[in-house]
């Protein structure tokens, strides 16, 4: 069995659990539900990072019918999480239970990206068949959509509380490209600016606190900056970031998670394929004062959610619960997530369970499996000679009190 990663997501409030989606399956026999295109699973990071390979998931969440390509955590909501399959089809899941709540179905083709608004009362999507959509999404009513005919979106995200949607996509002479939309009105785009004739994917990051916004291509080495604003015009170009490395992918660290005293504002962490490693960018703005900075560090969304499950499902709607960034990242959050429990399941074929006994697939598994074996092999042995010494014992202590005249 031969299984890569699709994607994979941090939570915003615990930065210990992550969610993960199989690339690819060739073998599914061993499998109890034959199929594992549908899969998602969230994984527990342990306390102090990762000092081993994890094998096995906290979570396995089976709902889709093709693979999954996109997750997204809802921003306030605890345990609430969104996924999006090439069956066409969001399902929203409630960790707490470990089973789907809620269906979104009214995309004809692969969604391309997810992005929520501040209190995760809305959901925007980019999509195959060129719409991009605004959905209320408890009950997957669709509020708002363009047709991008001419501008084809591949990504897009909410700019905080501006009700601004920006997206990332290719102009009819395919030209990479910007367009900012009136989230309430998207019969046309506000402004589109044109970026350059390459042809890697545009991925955009907002930063709310800052009002700044990042613009990363796939295959570039170089990471442009923009501010945005709610008056004309609207995106102000500022600089960029060059590297000679290109990027394959890019992940971002929470606010909570950087170095106040050193005035960084922004965390990149670039995948580089050629070096085959991931390298930390940071944006840093330069400050003599060596004081709490507040201009560049308002209260921002902290760890804590907002609402339960059951209040966000039932119709509430929250602003999340901020902390300020003065004293540093040092209160861990409070909530804790424990996994249903489920029955474990099991395929047994001549007395062997094969989902506890998988078969090595390579030939280091192979020498590997052999040693641990050996190394049991060695263990079991001398638990049993000590065993058979203290059996010994007391079968001399057994004969001398029958011989012992006293005891007759």
């Amino acid at each position: 069995m031969e299984m890569g990663i699709s994607g994979w997501s941090l939570h915003p409030k615990k930065d210990e659990y992550i969610v993960a989606f199989p690339l690819r399956m060739d073998s599914t026999a061993d499998m109890p539900t034959g199929n594992c295109y549908g899969l998602v699973r969230i994984w527990e990071i342990p306390e102090g990072g990762l000092k081993r390979n994890m094998t096995e998931a906290l979570l396995e969440l089976h709902g889709h019918s093709r693979r999954v390509g996109l997750v997204e955590w809802h921003p306030t909501t605890n345990n609430i999480l969104f996924s999006a399959g090439y069956d066409y089809k969001v399902l929203i899941w409630n960790l707490d239970i470990g089973e789907p709540v809620k269906m979104i179905d009214c995309h004809t083709d692969v969604i391309l990206c997810m992005s929520f608004n501040t209190d995760g009362s809305l959901l925007t999507t980019t999509c195959k068949d060129k719409k991009l959509r605004v959905i209320e999404p408890r009950s997957g009513r669709v509020l708002q959509e363009a047709n991008c005919k001419n501008h084809r979106v591949n990504r897009v995200v909410f700019l905080g509380n501006m009700k601004r949607l920006l997206t990332t996509g290719v102009s009819r002479w395919n030209t990479r490209q910007i367009a900012l939309w009136d989230q309430e009105d998207l019969s046309m785009p506000m402004i589109e600016e044109e970026i350059d004739g390459l042809s890697g994917l545009l991925f955009p990051f907002y930063d709310a606190d800052t009002h700044m916004l990042y613009l990363a291509g796939k295959g570039d080495g170089n990471i442009r900056y923009y501010e945005i604003s709610t008056e004309k015009p609207y995106l102000s170009y500022l600089m960029e970031f060059r590297s000679p490395a290109p990027q394959k992918g890019l992940g971002v660290m929470p606010k909570h998670g950087l170095d106040v005293s050193a005035c960084e504002v922004f965390r990149f962490y670039k995948l580089v394929t050629l070096k085959g490693l991931i390298e930390p960018i940071s944006m840093i703005v330069p400050r003599r004062s060596d004081s709490y900075q507040e201009d560049i560090y308002p209260m921002t969304p902290g760890t804590e959610p907002a609402l339960t499950p059951d209040e966000w499902l039932g119709g509430i709607n929250r602003d999340p619960v901020l902390m300020s960034l003065k004293e540093g990242y040092k209160k861990s959050s409070k909530v804790v997530f424990k996994a249903p429990i489920r029955e474990k399941k099991s395929v047994v074929v001549n007395g062997i369970d094969l989902l506890e006994n998988v078969p090595p697939r390579t030939e280091n598994e192979l020498l590997r499996m052999f040693f641990r074996q050996q190394d049991e092999i060695r263990r079991l042995k001398e638990e049993l000679a000590q065993k058979d010494i203290r059996l010994r014992q007391l079968q001399l202590e057994l004969k001398n009190l029958r011989n012992n005249p006293k005891n007759c």
